[in-house]
């Protein structure tokens, strides 16, 4: 019974070959085929360095300023966990409290779409926001993992020189503030961009500080302070006049622009005269609270940023993206007084120097192959053809890998190698 199995085996293995020596050009045309479609889909394939092997999750971001550990954990964290029991495929959820921030995960099954997982969280926010205090503010986190952080940069600037204490916190306050306003919104608007997260410098504040003895004087409290500055900080929509056949739109203006226009600002009026915030507050430019710094080769404090990937981007080509417009930004000189973006983090080089790996090994183990071939065979073209089934297989690779839109990284290009 083997025996009949291994002639249909030889019967059918002699046929096949039989079959390919007589159309050589309908096989030569099929390989290069496989060869086109192999390059093209290595092109196109989402090269990465590590395997993103993160879970599905959605997360809250709650910020309470000035609320302690123990009443964020009662007033925030506690209602926003009661309230996502019972989402559809939640396999897991955790929080971490802190001061003035309630971070709650919430981790889905690997088979749930991560938009449709947020959109439930969403709706169930929708009603615990009312039950929060009035200051809590709630976000979702980004749609990233913990993979996502791509480029990672610095602002510079050259020739400059920093003799003093007071001089190196108005600059890198002038940095962050360049940062959050200016770089960030333009590198967000890159293709596969999710978020920008900053780093370093001062938060630019305005600071009030009330003077006890000044609110005595008038009968003023501090909650009549705030009450004042919060309602005078905004513009306020009129009406339309008619005026010789033309329409006059009437606004007012209030957004505050300057120190002063917070000393302006009118808390109350006794007799025709009114009591203003300079007269009970002294208004002072600022920084908000910092938990940390960032240094440079531990040498000097910089302001940077890091761009993280939207999730299932494929890195090396949001790299590239966000390269052309950093070039852009820096080429153009869009930044004030001749502000560079300097990146000193790139993921696409851990992937090009990965790929190099790969493509070393794939040639020096084709290399060994051929040697070895040729020792046993005796003869060297029958050891070349057997090593061109080494190239055309990783080609297929490419091509099935493509067509299941599966991904490639340094593990999987390693065992592709090492095969």
């Amino acid at each position: 019974m083997s025996i009949n199995i291994e002639r249909r085996q030889e019967t059918f293995l002699e046929r096949v070959l039989a079959a390919c020596l007589e159309k050589r050009q309908v096989i030569l045309f099929l390989v290069l085929v496989l060869i086109g479609a192999g390059i093209i889909a290595l092109t196109r394939l989402p090269i990465d360095a590590f395997p993103d092997v993160s879970n599905i999750q959605v997360e809250i971001i709650a910020q309470a300023p000035g609320l302690s550990p123990f009443e964020i954990e009662r007033l925030v964290t506690f209602p926003i966990e009661v309230a996502m029991r019972g989402l559809p495929q939640l396999e897991l959820m955790r929080s971490v409290t802190k001061f003035g921030l309630s971070v709650v995960t919430l981790i889905f099954s690997d088979r749930t779409d991560i938009y449709f997982a947020r959109q439930l969280v969403f709706e169930r926010l929708g009603e615990v926001r009312e039950k929060l205090p009035e200051e809590v503010e709630i976000s979702l986190g980004p749609v990233s993992t913990a993979l996502g952080e791509i480029y990672q940069y610095i602002l510079e600037v050259p020739d400059l020189e920093i003799k003093t204490k007071e001089e190196e916190i108005r600059w890198l306050t002038e940095l962050r503030t360049i940062q959050d306003w200016i770089v960030a919104p333009l590198l967000k608007t890159v293709p596969g961009v999710n978020e920008i997260n900053s780093f370093g410098g001062y938060i630019k504040q305005i600071h009030v500080r009330p003077e006890p003895l000044w609110l005595r004087k008038y009968g003023l409290t501090v909650t009549d302070v705030l009450t004042a500055i919060e309602a005078g900080n905004r513009n306020v929509g009129g009406s339309i006049i008619d005026h010789q056949g033309e329409q006059i739109i009437v606004r007012g203006v209030g957004l505050y622009r300057t120190l002063e226009d917070v000393e302006q600002v009118v808390i109350k009026a006794e007799g025709g005269v009114p009591i203003r915030v300079r007269d009970v507050a002294e208004v002072a430019s600022g920084y908000a609270v910092r938990q940390g710094a960032s240094l440079m080769n531990g040498e000097k404090e910089v302001v940077g940023g890091i761009v993280m990937m939207l999730r299932g981007e494929n890195s090396r080509q949001v790299v590239k993206r966000v390269e052309a417009k950093v070039e852009e930004i820096n080429r153009e000189n869009v930044l004030p007084h001749g502000i560079k973006i300097k990146p000193f983090y790139r993921r696409s080089e851990i992937v090009e120097k990965s790929l190099g790996t790969v493509k070393y090994a794939i040639l020096e183990g084709s290399i060994l192959v051929l040697i070895v071939l040729f020792l046993f065979l005796g003869n060297l073209r029958g050891a070349i053809i057997v090593i061109m089934a080494m190239p055309l297989t990783v080609l297929a690779t490419f091509v099935l890998a493509r067509l299941f839109n599966l991904g490639a990284n340094l593990m999987s290009l390693g065992g592709l190698a090492i095969s």
